[in-house]
Formats: structure tokens, sequence, C-alpha cells
């Protein structure tokens, strides 16, 4: 299948679907096409709340795209790139309406930071996530203000720094990241639909207040992310980030 960002509109609820065969990997493209179709929604009058997935029964999201990551070769093309994150998580920040994700697999770096981005998170019980950044020579500057923000401090310091090591579904659910964990898709589906449904029904302009509430404090966000890609861009060009990379590559 070839990769692809899709909605669909359904009684008030739309749903963003995001699928890559590389695991969901995020392509530039791909992250650019989502930060517009989140945009696009919430400016849409039909829509009362967003659903945010990737496709397949495999992983939500494995972060960026290695091969895109190794085709940087200079700053401004490494800035761009990651930007392509930034454009996401404020895209999902400003829109004033409410966003729930499903994570029906696992999630590793910039999938975490959706998965962060999100005002209100399912996930099943086998969704295990890990900040991999360091690993590769880089680290996660660009999501990490909204990971930081969903489970605080110390849990963000974990992920970072233990950037090998698994953290489950549970451990997410008990930090704050996933608001409610089940054992099947089909459940978590059920669930979903359940509260989509419900919040379609809010009243819209409550809705809107109440985020603007909940995000108090990232009004700085557009430009704190995109300084923040920055860095990124610049560490993907040192000599230790290509090696790491490649030799990751090497391993898939």
């Amino acid at each position: 299948m070839e990769p692809f960002v899709k909605t669909e509109i359904t009684n008030g609820i739309g749903t963003v679907t995001f699928f890559h065969p590389q695991s969901n990997s995020m392509p530039g493209i791909q992250l650019r096409n989502l930060a517009i179709e989140i945009e696009k929604l919430g400016k849409d009058a039909n829509v009362k709340v967003i659903v945010l997935k990737s496709d397949g029964d495999k992983a939500f999201c494995a972060g960026a795209s290695f091969d895109e990551l190794i085709a940087i070769k200079d700053i401004e093309a490494g800035l761009t790139f990651f930007s392509g994150f930034a454009a996401v998580i404020n895209a999902m920040r400003q829109v004033p309406k409410f966003i729930i994700a499903r994570i029906q697999g696992k999630a590793v770096g910039g999938g975490v930071g959706i998965a962060s981005a999100a005002d209100y998170t399912f996930a099943v019980d086998s969704a295990s996530i890990k900040l991999s950044e360091l690993a590769v020579g880089i680290g996660p500057f660009v999501v990490g203000p909204a990971v930081e923000r969903k489970v605080g401090n110390a849990a963000f310091c974990q992920l970072t720094i233990n950037a090998t090591e698994w953290q489950s579904a549970q451990w997410a659910k008990e930090k704050g990241l996933y608001a409610e964990i089940f054992t099947s898709v089909v459940e978590m589906d059920k669930s979903i639909q359940v509260l989509s449904t419900k919040l379609a029904s809010s009243n819209p302009e409550a809705m809107a207040m109440l985020k603007k509430v909940m995000w108090q404090g990232t009004e700085k966000w557009d430009e704190l992310l995109i300084e923040r890609a920055g860095i990124s861009g610049k560490l993907v060009l040192s000599e230790f980030t290509i090696k790491a990379i490649s030799k990751f590559k090497q391993k898939t």
C-alpha cells in the first residue's frame, strides 16, 4: 500500500487516518499532510470532535522516517524535516476542538509526541512507548514539550535518557499519557465511538474554551518548536548520528 493521510466526517466526528508501509513512520510530506488535514477539520463547522488514528494493526507510529533522516544533507533540509513534527503538534494544540487519539500499537519517538499532543488518548495494552532519539544521536527536542506536558518532567527524563527501553501501556497510563487502555482493539473502538459521539453533541463553544484553558502556557510553542527543530536538524548532520542511523537501518 502507498502512504496516505485521509479524512472522513460522520455525524460531527472528523476522523484523520494516516498510513505508511514502514510501520507508519513519518516522512516530511506525510507530516505536512497530517497537519493540513487536522487544521482543515478544525475550521470545518460540521466537525465537533476529531479522532486521530493510523491504519494497520501493528505500530501506531514509528516516528521519523529513517530513509528521509539519512538523506538530509544540510541544516536547512534538517530544519524543514523536523518542522513537520512541529506543524503537527501545533495543529493539534491550536484547533478549537478536542482530539481523541487511537493508539492500536507501539509508538516510538514522534509517535509518542503525537499521542501526547492529543487531548484524550485511548490505547490497547500492547501499545508500549519509547523515545528512541538519543539512541540514534539526536533527541526528542520537538516532541519533548508535548510529552513533558502530559507525563511530567521526571517521566519525560526517564523516557529520554533510557532511550532503548520500552515502557508499557500501563506505565503510560499511570503517567497520564494514556487516559484508558483496553485488552482489544474492538473494545477500544467501542469506547472511542461512545466518547466521540457524546462530544459531538456537546456545546462546541464550551469545548473550544475548555481546550484553550487546557493548553494555557503553550502560547509560545509556534516559535519554540521551530527552534527545537533547528537543534534536531543540526544534530542529524553529525558524524555520530549518520553512523548511528546507518547502523540502525542495517538491523531493520
